[in-house]
């Protein structure tokens, strides 16, 4: 019986529940795709590297200080693969080389060639293999010192096929033929592929005759370990081996990494746009009990209990759940689609295939049927307390004073809290402003909802009082709508509050990073341009042509070196040093605390003063430094650097003839250079200048400082713009949650309507009056969040000033835009409500229960 009650009641009001549903659909949609896309590109990499993977992969020890180091690519013999080769149980062994660190450009245009998603660009000899990751689908193999192969997906975006020319630039500039196509057997995951024969790759990749890694397959008669075993007690202590299942597992850590980001990311915003649809169900549930009053009461006259009541609208808010759920399902498979082609679009071939793995369909009905029972409860709870004497009345009771009293108290409580989380962490730093500012954020939220309907008299007051003088009749209906029920219109707003709450504080952050950052630049950078060489060092021909260009009085050369430090103390910390020439204190201001910058580059070593008091050092204390395979020197502290500032904070400057010493002169590539301008020379034509001269370079960026700052912009700009993307969901359930309540608001007044448009309230001020009434409601929820997004925003920036921080931004063009916006999804908001309200029959509306 409660359940056929249940059904009729849901399906008497089903198009009173669209938007409810839409917004279950929509946020489960959201979790779904984000799972169904993980497992899917998870499943693809596993793929990708248990099918290419080898039994066996030796190469040499990695020095756990030195590996990674610019421009120093590991080696092994090559008489290591003859050496494996003769092995039991190995059926073949066979010499590789690989590198990420050569580049590749088309020189018909002059544009690298390769992956902008941040795949390495792998450039190897080509060697047949059992197990190879690619295979030659047009041309043939590279044979002499002039032929390539190159991955399909790569030819096919750079327009470059058989016969076509690419050239390598490692050190120098090496130019070859295409005589190759090479297509994946699995996948492209984005990387970009080319392939030399041996001899030439050994040459022109590593410039000695050497191998990289030696793959090995056995025939079948031992395992992986054993193949391990035995090769590691050949070979000795110089050499490493990883079986198929630690590559594997290496490899998919790796990758995983980045998919594990971007799938908690992700899973971030949905919860959020699930808890602001939650603030739209029980909209809808609570309005539906205030409009079915007389029936609730009824049912009790009748005999049903209130137990019985409050299981019914529970028991509509799970159909709710679960149809939104199944349907969201189906929506997120579309979603993860979507998601897999924009990553082929940018380069990440994935599986078509999509992985649905059991946790999608439990977590997904999980979130939507939770949220929506949750938000289903109170209006549950409140309709189970309406008695049959409330049959006879029209509308419910009003809400009980103590119950504001209850809300005033506790609101105010957690607030007070929040408020006070901010203030302390505005104070504080590290892992105790962190923890501080969390609190601060969750509790101001929470306290922000439950004050919500509380505040609505007074600021609705305020952003409404303007609206009788400006709108006449309509407006004062409009506010007083508005203000009839504070809850439902602080319910209402506190969905859309959320949402630009987020936005306002982020943009807070972000612009006082671009500020704290052009700000340091301006104080602490001299020199007039920064040429920058990404994965690969600077080649030393590149050096050579910035020095030579005319305008230019000076570079400075910087390396950056691997290391490993021991302080007095005992404590060792794994860095990279800092390591340029004498000139560096003309191009950079160091924040000095103690000692001088020139003893930094005259055989001294710089350090912060976090990492000094830390370590309780002072100028002319020494650090042992260790640079892997035996090679150790001692340095004095010849600088303390002052904190706050992102260009120095946590590095460790040295000179370049400091550290060449304790290498034995083998140095790595340059990592960055900086440039300072002559005297009286035109900074713009030099600039110019220097552009020609790096032409042959295009894997180099050069850019003066004004160049240097906008790249920061840039790069922060892109990071906000995909926080806005992300939230844009959370915003459109909000904007459903207007429309929603205007909707379900004009529905319950109907007779109110009908009554209006029969004292003279025309079509055009009835339709005015509900777009008042929208703007007010979506005002008040941007007046909210822009008000919290700024303390948020501020108080962030007070925690990180000590990360460098230092300068406090507030957009101003931001929070005017989400005021205005705001507006603006008020009155899109209310199109199809006003619509609908202006089209009732003045009769048929007054007749209406």
């Amino acid at each position: 019986m409660l359940l056929k009650t249940s059904l009729r009641s849901f399906f008497a009001h089903k198009w009173r529940l669209v938007l409810s549903l839409l917004a279950v659909v929509l946020s489960v949609a959201f979790v779904a795709g984000t799972l169904v896309f993980y497992n899917t590109a998870t499943s693809t990499f596993d793929k990708l590297f248990a099918s290419t993977a080898s039994d066996l992969s030796v190469s040499r020890a990695e020095d756990e200080i030195a590996d990674g180091a610019p421009g120093q690519v590991p080696t092994i013999p090559v008489g290591t693969a003859a050496k494996v080769a003769a092995e039991p149980g190995v059926k073949v062994a066979i010499g590789q080389v690989m590198t990420s660190d050569a580049t590749l450009v088309d020189p018909a245009t002059n544009k690298v060639i390769g992956p902008t998603t941040g795949a390495p660009t792998l450039t190897g000899n080509w060697a047949d293999s059992p197990r190879n990751s690619v295979e030659i689908t047009s041309g043939h193999a590279p044979q002499g010192g002039d032929q390539l192969v190159l991955d399909a997906d790569t030819a096919e975006k750079a327009h470059l096929g058989l016969g076509s020319k690419v050239r390598i630039i490692t050190d120098a500039n090496h130019d070859f033929t295409v005589s190759g196509i090479a297509t994946f057997r699995t996948t492209n995951p984005g990387a970009a592929l080319a392939f030399l024969d041996t001899a030439t790759a050994q040459q022109v990749l590593l410039g000695t005759e050497a191998y990289t890694s030696v793959e090995v397959f056995g025939d079948g008669t031992r395992t992986d370990e054993q193949l391990k075993t035995a090769a590691l007690a050949d070979l000795g202590s110089d050499f490493q081996a990883k079986t198929a299942a630690e590559q594997k597992k290496e490899n998919s850590d790796s990758v995983g990494s980045f998919l594990n980001f971007m799938k908690y990311a992700m899973l971030g915003f949905a919860v959020l746009a699930a808890g602001v649809g939650g603030f739209l169900i029980v909209n809808t549930f609570s309005m539906l009990v205030t409009q079915r009053t007389r029936e609730i009461g009824l049912l009790r006259a009748i005999g049903g209990s209130r137990s019985q009541v409050n299981r019914s609208v529970l028991t509509e808010g799970l159909i709710l759940g679960v149809l939104g759920s199944t349907l969201g399902i189906g929506a997120g498979l579309g979603l993860a689609l979507g998601m897999i082609q924009l990553m082929k679009a940018v380069g990440m071939n994935l599986d078509a295939s999509l992985e649905v793995t059991w946790t999608v369909p439990v977590v997904s009905y999980a979130v939507g049927v939770l949220v929506t029972l949750f938000a289903a409860f109170v209006p549950a709870r409140r309709a189970s307390r309406i008695t049959p004497m409330a049959a006879l009345l029209d509308h419910a009771a009003p809400v009980e004073p103590r119950a504001n009293r209850i809300r005033t108290a506790v609101g105010s409580l957690v607030t007070a809290v929040g408020a006070a989380a901010l203030v302390l962490a505005a104070s504080s730093s590290g892992a105790t402003g962190g923890l501080l500012i969390g609190v601060g954020v969750l509790a101001t939220l929470v306290g922000a909802v439950i004050l919500g309907p509380l505040l609505v008299s007074g600021l609705l007051r305020l952003l409404g009082g303007t609206l009788p003088a400006l709108f006449g009749p309509a407006g004062r209906l409009a506010q007083r709508n508005v203000m009839r029920n504070p809850r439902r219109t602080g319910s209402t707003a506190a969905a859309l509050m959320i949402g630009l709450a987020v936005v306002v504080g982020a943009s807070v952050i972000t612009s006082s990073m671009v500020s704290s950052a052009t700000a340091q630049i301006e104080k602490s950078v001299g020199a007039d341009y920064i040429v920058g060489g990404g994965r690969a060092p600077i080649p030393a021909a590149a050096a050579e042509a910035v020095e030579r260009t005319p305008g230019v009085d000076h570079i400075t050369r910087q390396k950056e070196v691997p290391a490993e430090l021991t302080t007095p103390d005992g404590t060792r910390t794994k860095t990279d040093l800092v390591a340029a020439d004498p000139n560096f204190t003309r191009d950079f201001r160091l924040p000095v605390a103690s000692g001088t910058a020139e003893g930094v580059f005259d055989g001294g070593l710089s350090v912060d003063r976090k990492f000094a008091d830390a370590h309780h050092l002072e100028v002319g204390d020494p650090i042992a430094v260790a640079y892997g395979e035996g090679r150790t020197q001692t340095i004095p502290v010849a600088a303390v650097l002052e904190t706050g500032n992102q260009l120095f904070d946590g590095s460790f400057f040295t000179g370049i003839s400091t550290v060449s010493t304790g290498l034995n002169g083998q140095l790595p590539g340059d990592s960055t250079l900086f440039a300072g301008a002559s005297a009286g020379a035109d900074k713009g034509a030099v600039l110019a200048d220097l552009e020609k001269a790096l032409e042959a370079y295009p894997q180099l960026m050069v850019k003066d400082q004004a160049g240097y700052k906008d790249m920061i912009k840039s790069q922060v700009d892109q990071l906000l713009s995909m926080v806005y993307g992300l939230l844009g969901l959370t915003i459109v359930v909000a904007v459903l949650g207007v429309v929603n309540t205007l909707a379900l608001s004009v529905i319950e007044r109907t007779r109110e309507i009908g009554l209006l448009r029969a004292i003279g309230l025309s079509r055009r001020q009835l339709r005015r009056v509900v777009r008042l009434e929208s703007v007010v409601i979506a005002l008040f929820g941007a007046v909210l969040g822009s008000a919290l997004g700024l303390a948020w925003g501020v108080t962030a920036r007070s925690v990180l000033a000590d990360n460098g921080l230092n300068v406090l931004t507030v957009p101003t063009g931001t929070v005017v835009t989400v005021l205005v916006g705001s507006v603006v999804i008020g009155l899109v908001a209310a199109l199809v409500p006003a619509f609908r309200a202006a089209r009732m029959n003045v009769l048929a509306a007054i007749a209406s229960d």
